[in-house]
């Protein structure tokens, strides 16, 4: 565990000044995380950067996220997204093995990041959200953090400004998950936490689009 906090902390050095000189990030937390215990962060995703970005955008809670098995193969980079919380994942069969090890994190008291729309988005707009998000939320009993990463100016330019934004953490009874609950109450979560994540968007939209 030392070894892997040392990474880390290696790892934030190295990319947290590089990130910051190219896309001039602004972070914005509503409420701080807690300090201990499992839970989710359920974001959109536009660009191969965001665990990145949201890593790095909370100082005092490593984040763990998938990543693609593609990006491990060049050893140094793998290695540094590896040190960041990434784990890696293979499309159709490796799903379910990643999906076990995000559980296992949570249960030992981790930060799983998970994209709820189930993709990337080619555009910057948000895309319909899948309900893999609150399925986890509602099998582990933990918190949802909605959290937003909103291009700011052209979208078309690959180091556009972006913000950061994570919104009040969504407790299981808020979301109206128990253990019990069926396809009507994931879907009632999965678009309250969906309406989270537009709202923090269209905030952003509005105070940063003069910046």
């Amino acid at each position: 565990m030392g070894q892997s906090k040392a990474l880390y902390a290696v790892g934030r050095a190295v990319c947290k000044p590089v990130f910051k000189l190219l896309y001039r990030y602004k972070t914005i937390i509503e409420e701080p995380l807690p300090l201990v215990g499992g839970m989710i962060i359920a974001s959109n995703h536009i660009s191969n950067s965001d665990p990145v970005l949201l890593g790095l955008s909370q100082k005092k809670r490593r984040l763990f996220f998938m990543a693609k098995i593609e990006l491990f193969k060049n050893k140094f980079f793998g290695a540094l997204i590896r040190a960041l919380g990434a784990f890696p994942v293979e499309r159709g069969a490796g799903d379910g093995k990643a999906i076990k090890t995000g559980e296992d994190l949570i249960r030992d008291g981790e930060i799983m990041t998970i994209f709820i729309e189930g993709g990337r988005s080619k555009t910057g707009e948000l895309m319909r959200p899948r309900s893999g998000c609150a399925l986890v939320a509602q099998q582990m009993q933990v918190p949802v953090v909605p959290a937003c990463i909103t291009i700011i100016g052209n979208k078309k330019h690959t180091f556009a400004k972006r913000v950061i934004h994570f919104g009040k953490p969504l407790t299981p009874e808020k979301l109206g998950l128990t253990p019990d609950s069926g396809r009507r109450e994931l879907k009632g979560a999965t678009t309250m936490i969906m309406d989270e994540i537009k709202r923090m968007r269209e905030q952003d939209l509005i105070e940063y689009k003069k910046g």
